[in-house]
């Protein structure tokens, strides 16, 4: 792990996004609450913070944070849905494989909770969209 020791605790945020598309079968069923494995995207949520707390076991190399927020976010699309994720922290490293870490698990258990649906949704799209704080400063994707 790269030692982090020395640099100074600054508030960091991050956030990342991904999409899953699907038949129109599936999106509404996951809409209306009908899906056969229950509500889904109470799960997907959960599912992602749990995750973002567990980046470090799930990431070599990865240090482990003190995570002060995660939110995970859902936008209905004409053939899907997007996910946005939030992490936050105060400390000398930042948050952004929590962020990306929360989105792709919230996308593959939306996958997991609509496949009796459609076996063919296709996960994709999964980036960093912008982080703050530290050294570099704040990013923002193009």
């Amino acid at each position: 792990m790269v030692d982090v020791g020395a640099k100074p605790a600054t508030q960091r945020r991050a956030v990342a996004g991904g999409r899953i598309t699907m038949s129109t079968e599936a999106l509404e069923a996951i809409r209306s609450g009908n899906a056969p494995k229950g509500d889904v995207l109470s799960t997907a949520r959960i599912a992602g913070i749990m995750a973002a707390k567990r980046t470090a076991d799930l990431i070599p190399l990865c240090h482990p944070l003190a995570l002060t927020k995660v939110g995970i976010d859902f936008a209905w699309e004409d053939n899907g849905i997007a996910v946005t994720a939030v992490a936050q922290t105060s400390g000398p490293t930042g948050v952004e494989m929590e962020a990306l870490t929360a989105a792709s698990v919230a996308l593959l258990t939306l996958y997991d909770m609509a496949k009796a649906l459609d076996r063919a949704m296709i996960v994709g799209d999964i980036r960093l969209i912008e982080k703050s704080g530290g050294r570099s400063g704040d990013w923002r994707a193009a």
